[in-house]
């Protein structure tokens, strides 16, 4: 793989494997709002109505500005660190297996939004046609 591969390509993929995880999970609280607020509700967590609605509007508007590579470093911190409260609130029974795996992806996920804040993008994203002297379509 070539360097202009790297990268163009590479972070568009990693945008895409990244999101995809948040706007299935956000398009199936929409589907099935009950199981959601159900969920948030056996946490013992107040509000569960206004639970649902910030998850599914970091879920859905996150990973859709991810995909678009708009906005891009500020939205991978709200997305790691969204990974890592849920992770934390929702599957920090540490003594179910099941449950630590659970963590660790939300951790993993975490790092993997911190290395998105940190190196941006990539060429193919909205947010690398704003920087000056972009290519610029009419």
């Amino acid at each position: 793989m070539n360097n202009q591969t790297n990268t163009a390509y590479l972070p568009l993929a990693a945008r895409l494997l990244m999101a995809a995880i948040f706007l299935i999970s956000g398009f199936g609280k929409i589907a099935n709002p009950a199981a959601t607020i159900g969920y948030i509700s056996a946490m013992g967590l107040p509000f569960p109505q206004l639970g649902l609605a910030i998850a599914i509007g970091v879920e859905v508007i996150g990973g859709l500005l991810l995909v678009l590579g708009q906005y891009t470093r500020p939205v991978a911190l709200g997305l790691a660190a969204f990974s890592l409260i849920t992770g934390v609130i929702f599957h920090g029974a540490v003594g179910d297996q099941n449950q630590m795996i659970h963590l660790m992806k939300n951790i993993a996920m975490a790092g993997g939004f911190l290395q998105i804040a940190a190196f941006g993008a990539g060429s193919l994203s909205l947010d690398a046609r704003r920087k000056p002297g972009a290519l610029r379509t009419a």
